[in-house]
C-alpha cells in the first residue's frame, strides 16, 4: 500500500493519477479517491464510495485494458482544484478522460472521475 505525507502536492498525485490509470492500475487508483466519488464509465455513472469506486474501475480496467493514456491538458482552478484531460485508448476504443483532484484536509482527493466513448 502506498502511504503518502499530507504535503504532497496536487501535482504530484496528478502525475501518479496518470501512472495509475496507463497502468490500470485500480487498487492504487483508488488510495486516491475522496470518501464519495462521482464517476463515469460506459454503462455506470453516479456517485459512489471509495470502496465501490475501485471494484467499477477494475471492471473497466479489465473490459477495456489499456494500449495507451496520454494527458492532453491539465490545470488549477482558482479554489486551488487540480483537473486533467485525457485519452484512454484500449483496442479501437478511444475515451476522454477526465478527473478532478480537491484537498480534503490537507491531502488531495480525487473528486470526479469520468471516461467518455468518443464514439
Amino acid at each position: 500500500m502506498l502511504f503518502l505525507p499530507a504535503s504532497v502536492p496536487a501535482q504530484d498525485v496528478s502525475a501518479r493519477v496518470a501512472a495509475f490509470i496507463r497502468t490500470a492500475n485500480a487498487r492504487e487508483l483508488s488510495n486516491y479517491f475522496n470518501a464519495t466519488i462521482d464517476l463515469s464509465v460506459p454503462g455506470t455513472e453516479g456517485t459512489f464510495s471509495k470502496a465501490q469506486s475501485e471494484i467499477i474501475m477494475r471492471n473497466f480496467f479489465t473490459k477495456y485494458p489499456p494500449a495507451s493514456y496520454t494527458q492532453s491538458h491539465q490545470g488549477q482552478s482558482k479554489d486551488g482544484s487540480q483537473y486533467a484531460i485525457g485519452m484512454y485508448k484500449s483496442g479501437n476504443v478511444v475515451f476522454r478522460a477526465y478527473y478532478l483532484i480537491k484537498t480534503v484536509n490537507g491531502k488531495p482527493a480525487i473528486h470526479q472521475l469520468k471516461f467518455e466513448s468518443e464514439e
